[in-house]
């Protein structure tokens, strides 16, 4: 029992008859498990013990007939399996007996106790089911979540810290790539001490990875399929969108990727990202030990390469890398125009996403009336293909038209969030050497994969080579690095012979136009 103390009052009357009875108790067998099962271990416990003291004729006392079991079947196995034993069957509800009346009294509550129980079970999962169509989620709370008692909603599924912002990490990560196969989800989860492990070794179950990435309840979601209840909005906070759970789908239904190494870490920040220049390919890395302590190396370890197996200090290739981003910094001076263009961008886009809303909002219209045309024709059809035929085009309709709701209410970002994306844009432009500096591995290759567009190649005798950088810093690196002046007041043109009637003209004075400058940069 989880609620109550249902096994410890069965128990009171079960001794408080075994005294009226003048019998003693010599042990307690306890099943906290009921229903169909005739194997239950307390039963199996208690028959060991009937069989061990079978010359006692011990008497086996239950609270009443419908703890025994609550089926039939199970009871007329249970019925003699004490006897069988050497035990005699009492009860204080109930008086057993060999003739033909008792049995049928018996049998027929039996029946009468299997019958509640099913008749619960109908209730309960009818009850269940109206509210899960009612957008609440019934099942046993999954990781990131728990129930907590809410008003007007009765028990809700809220988000249980920090297992809730782990598994969304995680499942955002797989959806953006950042995590290239469920091996490297896995990983992480592993990675992590507050995430509760289901091994002894600290693992978890490939199977449980993979049942975290299908569960459409983190996106906010319930759905029931043995119950016929198609995908609709819960009531409960999402973790992830369900854009972002599609995404998810999509990317297992593909062949999955090679995972990340497991010996890549923060000692090798650089490992996989740098090229050798010789046969152009990824350098690996080692410690090397020496007379009184190891050496970090990096080293190509392609055979045939010219490079192949001659060690490069860790300092070199890691110094040289950092050398890279400091020159990456811009001046100050430019994040004023920088700050401008965003500002241009996010105008323009802004305007471009209330016409997308718009035609989202349209193409939301269409599917509806699409939905509605289906379900008329299930109400005429008579072929069972043809309705399963049906029944599955609106169900991706109805995805379709979760998806176009979500981007519909996302097409117009909140207020504020104009300067949250500046501010963590102008902070990556401004110094990605002191964000790789002081991040961990994960931030370390992301700042790799933003500034660079391609991975870097080293040579022993010349170290890196031509960078190819990503296009912000290419852009900020050309207004660094241009000539600008000030435009002169008087209007620019090309110099041309006058007649000899308009030389007069020409010596007279223009008068001075009004002083507007402006800076100019060529591109």
């Amino acid at each position: 029992m989880t609620q109550g103390d249902g096994l410890g009052s069965q128990e009171s009357r079960c001794r408080e008859y075994a005294s009226y009875k003048d019998h003693t108790v010599a042990d307690v067998f306890k099943d906290d498990i009921t229903g169909k099962l005739a194997h239950r271990p307390g039963m199996e416990a208690m028959l060991t013990w009937l069989r061990a003291h079978r010359r006692d004729n011990p008497v086996v006392i239950i609270d009443d007939i419908s703890r025994l079991a609550r089926g039939l079947e199970a009871h007329l196995a249970l019925r003699t399996s004490p006897s069988s034993a050497g035990g005699r069957l009492e009860s204080p509800s109930i008086e057993f007996g060999e003739d033909s009346d008792s049995i049928l009294v018996e049998n027929l509550l039996a029946s009468v106790a299997q019958h509640q129980r099913e008749k619960n079970g109908e209730q309960t999962k009818n009850r269940m089911r109206g509210r899960v169509m009612n957008g609440y989620w019934v099942f046993r709370a999954p990781i990131g979540y728990r129930y907590e008692k809410t008003g007007g909603h009765g028990k809700l599924l809220v988000r249980d810290e920090p297992h809730a912002s782990i598994l969304q990490e995680a499942l955002e990560g797989f959806a953006s790539g950042r995590f290239a196969s469920q091996a490297e989800v896995k990983r992480f989860l592993e990675s992590r001490p507050e995430y509760p492990k289901e091994l002894p070794n600290g693992e978890i179950r490939a199977q449980r990875v993979t049942d975290l990435l299908t569960r459409s309840v983190y996106t906010g979601y319930v759905e029931a399929p043995n119950w016929d209840v198609s995908l609709r909005k819960g009531h409960h906070e999402g973790l992830i969108s369900f854009e972002s759970f599609q995404r998810i789908q999509e990317r297992m239904s593909k062949p999955s990727k090679a995972p990340a190494r497991k010996d890549i870490n923060a000692d090798f920040p650089l490992r996989g990202f740098v090229m050798c220049d010789d046969c152009d390919k990824p350098m690996t890395s080692c410690w090397s030990k020496g007379a009184t302590k190891h050496y970090p190396y990096y080293l190509c370890d392609t055979k045939g390469c010219a490079s192949y197996r001659k060690s490069i200090s860790r300092a070199k290739i890691e110094d040289g890398f950092e050398g890279i981003l400091q020159a990456l910094q811009p001046t100050k001076q430019l994040f004023s125009i920088a700050r401008a263009m965003f500002a241009d961008v996010w105008d323009m886009r802004l305007a471009q996403a209330q016409n997308d809303q718009k035609v989202v909002k349209k193409q939301l219209c269409a599917i509806s009336k699409q939905v509605e045309s289906l379900l008329n024709r299930i109400v005429d059809a008579t072929n069972a293909s043809v309705i399963s035929a049906y029944e599955t085009r609106i169900e991706k309709l109805e995805r379709e038209k979760i998806l176009l709701a979500e981007k519909a209410d996302k097409f117009l970002p909140p207020k504020g969030r104009l300067e949250e994306f500046i501010e963590l844009s102008l902070r990556f432009l401004a110094n990605p050497y002191d964000i790789y500096i002081n991040g961990g591995l994960a931030l370390k290759k992301t700042v790799q994969r933003l500034a660079f567009a391609q991975p870097l190649r080293y040579s022993r005798e010349t170290g890196y080579r031509t960078t190819e950088i990503t296009l912000p810093f290419k852009v900020l690196g050309s207004f660094n690095n241009q000539k600008c002046e000030m435009v002169r007041p008087r209007r620019l043109e090309l110099p041309r012979v006058l007649p000899h009637s308009d030389l007069n003209a020409a010596r007279l004075p223009i008068p001075p136009r009004p002083h507007s400058h402006c800076l100019v940069a060529a591109l």
